[in-house]
């Protein structure tokens, strides 16, 4: 059977240091500290160079009318200007006459003159003894008319005559049938000294002309220029 331990012996002296170990790893980072104050504001910048003009904007859309201003009063009348000066009496020469007095007409072919005797305003024509032919007395542009009633109707055919020869165009009135009346209007140029005749032909017959006041044939001559 063991024995008893035995009493501590006393302790050594310390044994010289063991040489430096090797460096251990970097521990972890620490955590982030506090922001720091905002520092102090720093001196303006110099300014900038001016930039580009813009685009032109769109036009905008016009505006409404304005309202209409009344309507100023009426100016006073003007002063009446001086009257002018009377113009020509173009219409001086012209001429009217009739036969109301129931006239008995032969007929032939070639023509026969139709009297105009009656109501007559000549105003400067002048008219031959049988008053069938009238005679212009100045030169100008005129509107003739004339017209022949007859009491029972005929087929004869009327016409003027300038200058007792020539038909004027336009007055020669042809019917197709037998007619009681003829009639035609013209404006023609006539020289100072031309006639103007009426006349009733191409048949071989009797006309009586309309009487007792109403009017059987009639010439009217006026001068429009």
């Amino acid at each position: 059977m063991p024995g008893a331990p035995g009493a501590t012996g006393a302790t050594g002296a310390d044994g010289l240091p063991g040489t430096t170990g090797a460096t251990g790893a970097d521990g972890l980072p620490g955590a982030t500290g506090a922001t720091g104050a905002d520092g102090l504001p720093g001196a303006p910048g110099a300014p900038g160079a001016p930039g580009a003009d813009g685009l032109p904007g769109a036009t905008g859309a016009t505006g409404a009318d304005g309202a209409p201003e009344a309507t100023g009063a009426t100016g006073a009348d003007g002063l009446p200007g001086a009257t002018g000066a009377t113009g020509a009496n173009v219409t001086a020469a012209s001429m009217y006459a009739s036969n109301t007095s129931g006239s008995v007409i032969a007929i032939v072919l070639g023509g026969t003159n139709v009297p105009l005797p009656d109501n007559q305003d000549l105003d400067g024509f002048a008219a031959d003894a049988a008053s069938e032919t009238f005679t212009v007395p100045e030169t100008g542009r005129y509107r003739i008319a004339y017209q022949v009633n007859t009491t029972a109707a005929l087929l004869a055919s009327s016409r003027l005559l300038l200058n007792e020869t020539t038909p004027i165009p336009g007055s020669v009135i042809t019917p197709t049938a037998a007619v009681t009346s003829l009639s035609s209007e013209v404006i023609v140029p006539l020289a100072a000294g031309d006639t103007i005749t009426l006349q009733l032909f191409g048949v071989l017959a009797a006309a009586v002309l309309l009487g007792g006041g109403a009017t059987g044939a009639f010439l009217t001559i006026n001068r429009l220029s």
